[in-house]
């Protein structure tokens, strides 16, 4: 199975859980009342899909827009310079011949 999709569902799910499921629901009922020949079933699981769908567009409508500058803020948790001088160098013993 494609690795996009389980991620593109999670995220789906995490952000409109309600819209998601419903959607799910319109879908499962629709492919029930497709392969067991019961058309107002199917029909209805449409319906559902159509309207969840309509549904979650126009709630990406209602959201306001993303600022770009808001995005491109750089929080730095260090300061530029350190406050502590450098450390000295540590120099290794050299070793001593064996006895």
């Amino acid at each position: 199975m494609n690795a996009v999709l389980p991620r593109f569902l999670k995220s789906g799910y995490r952000k409109e859980p309600l819209i998601s499921i419903l959607i799910t629901m319109g879908i499962v009922d629709a492919l029930i009342g497709g392969l067991d020949d019961s058309w107002s079933l199917f029909v209805f699981g449409l319906g559902m899909t159509g309207v969840s769908l309509a549904w979650k567009w126009w709630r990406i409508q209602q959201r306001p827009p993303i600022l770009q500058e808001e995005e491109a803020t750089v929080q730095y948790y260090l300061p530029p310079q350190p406050s502590n001088s450098s450390l000295p160098m540590l120099s290794i013993p050299k070793k001593k011949p064996p006895r």
